[in-house]
């Protein structure tokens, strides 16, 4: 049997598709993942501290049923699909919670009104997820988790560092959760207990949560959003009376075209930062999954809840930050966010109720960092995987809660410097993976048996050149940050504007298809 397979094309007949995930199915089981296995059975038998742990894995997932299944290929006949209406309520549990409405009182702090916070972030979010619904796709056609896919453009090795900007990624959000939600549990007990107690509770339940992988995660974010989105709702209700919608701003001329534009980065990058993870929640689908509806569920799937999150956050800043109605400014400034939502719900045994309901919203996002950095790890080589997931989720989490804790005083910067920053990476990411499949493997599809296998995978140097100079050419000159401004932001008034997603995305457009053609014709691969 021939090791070269063409992905399945959702429109092609069905009954060819059968047949092409047939052959993909056999060549995979018989080749790659068999060789892959044996290499990590044969690192965890030579070593004993990983062969307790894989035995530690085996003993849990005899007694909770935990997943063993890491970042192996899935072969078809294997795949156990969830219903298709998953993927759209899966984001609904990822941004239906408190840690994304930081988000939205940046509008009111950078001096935008209200319309004007929610049309930039309306937009961002929108760009952003369209980088987060096209990745997607890449899932079930190939049958790899996310970072696994991106092996066929930035190689063996570029592929590492896509890994571990991943883990980054995925970190920086885990850590705004972790302080929002520490804050929030400091307010119920009236400030008597520390923000580093809220963080641990976190860090704590979340990491046992996603040891049990793949179909308790669909399951749980299936429904966890439901309380969440309630809560919100009641939320603007009672701060309703205090939120002038026609408030003014407090930026104009090139300072707010700057303050404009860095909302709007700020949310794509937000919106984009899934773009790394999502197939690792859609690879159990079946390869003839038309590409048009995972792109679909998951662009709606994200724009629609994270533009709610983030209105909110909008509409709770107006008070605090335009119009200054004293008891919100204060509860904000003395105790941050978890203060200000404290303030309010009324009266105080409502308040407190919906503190505690709204402590457990960040589980499902930080459920899916914790899965999917456990994956991203496991790539970084045979004995990286040969340790089991479960170990290095937990290396995650603590880590994660060491951040957070130390940065637990800082959160407007946090949210501010590292959220935006995440849209230079996800940008070039994107399109890097799009070029590749739509353009390079458009007639010559995917070797699947390849994806492990360094010697038949590209090089990588034209995906992670293209990648470098769309972060060194266009993310630095043209970033905005409080700890530098590039030379390009500063014209966007005296704090900038953050352009340096949109550079960094222009640039990596135009080097990639060059340099990958140029790594084609020289290695032919």
């Amino acid at each position: 049997m021939s090791d070269f397979v063409h992905y399945v094309d959702p429109e092609k007949s069905d009954l060819e598709a059968h047949a092409k995930v047939a052959d993909v199915t056999a060549v995979d089981v018989d080749h790659s993942n068999a060789d892959e296995v044996a290499r990590v059975r044969d690192i965890q038998q030579q070593n004993r501290i990983v062969r307790s742990m894989r035995h530690a894995e085996e003993w849990l997932d005899r007694k909770m049923g935990i997943e063993l299944q890491g970042i192996d290929r899935i072969p078809e006949e294997e795949k156990r699909p969830p219903h298709l209406i998953n993927i759209f309520l899966l984001w609904w549990s990822l941004n239906v919670h408190v840690g994304v409405v930081p988000l939205g009182l940046l509008g009111p702090i950078f001096g935008l009104t209200l319309g004007q916070s929610v049309g930039a972030s309306f937009l961002g979010i929108c760009l952003g997820a369209m980088c987060t619904a096209y990745t997607g796709t890449l899932g079930p056609k190939l049958g790899l988790r996310a970072i696994a896919t991106s092996r066929y453009s930035f190689g063996w090795w570029g592929a590492k560092l896509c890994s571990v900007l991943n883990v980054v990624v995925g970190g920086g959000f885990a850590v705004v959760n972790y302080v929002v939600v520490g804050q929030v549990l400091s307010a119920v007990s009236d400030y008597t207990m520390s923000i580093t107690v809220g963080i641990v509770i976190i860090a704590v339940i979340s990491y046992i949560i996603s040891i049990f992988g793949f179909r308790l995660i669909h399951t749980f974010e299936k429904y966890s959003w439901i309380g969440t989105f309630i809560l919100f709702c009641v939320l603007i209700a009672q701060a309703a009376p205090n939120i002038d919608p026609n408030a003014p701003g407090f930026v104009t001329g090139i300072g707010y075209a700057g303050a404009f534009l860095s909302i709007l980065a700020i949310n794509f990058s937000n919106a984009s930062g899934w773009c790394s993870i999502s197939s690792d929640y859609y690879c159990n689908y079946p390869a003839k999954t038309p590409a048009w509806k995972i792109f679909a569920l998951s662009f709606f799937g994200v724009v629609i809840p994270t533009t709610f999150s983030v209105t909110i956050g909008a509409a709770i800043g107006v008070p605090v930050f335009l119009t200054e109605y004293a008891p919100y400014a204060d509860a904000y400034t003395q105790h941050s966010l978890g203060g200000l939502i404290y303030e309010i719900y009324h009266p105080v045994g409502w308040s407190k109720f919906c503190l505690i309901i709204l402590t457990f919203s960040v589980l499902g996002n930080n459920i899916a960092i914790n899965y999917s950095s456990g994956l991203s790890l496991q790539l970084l080589g045979y004995y990286f995987h040969a340790v089991p997931r479960f170990i290095w989720s937990l290396l995650v989490a603590v880590v994660i809660a060491v951040l957070a804790i130390a940065g637990q005083e800082h959160l407007e910067t946090i949210v501010n410097n590292f959220v935006s920053l995440l849209g230079y990476w996800t940008v070039s990411f994107t399109i890097i993976l799009l070029i590749e499949d739509k353009f390079f493997r458009r007639h010559d599809g995917y070797v699947l048996t390849a994806w492990n296998q360094p010697e038949n995978l590209p090089p990588g140097i034209a995906a992670v050149f293209a990648l470098l100079c769309g972060y060194l050419g266009g993310g630095v000159p043209g970033m905005s940050q409080t700890w530098y401004i590039g030379p390009i932001a500063l014209l966007f008034g005296p704090y900038g504007g953050d352009v340096g997603v949109y550079m960094s995305g222009a640039i990596t457009l135009l080097v990639y298809p060059i340099a990958r053609t140029i790594e084609k014709k020289y290695f032919g691969r």
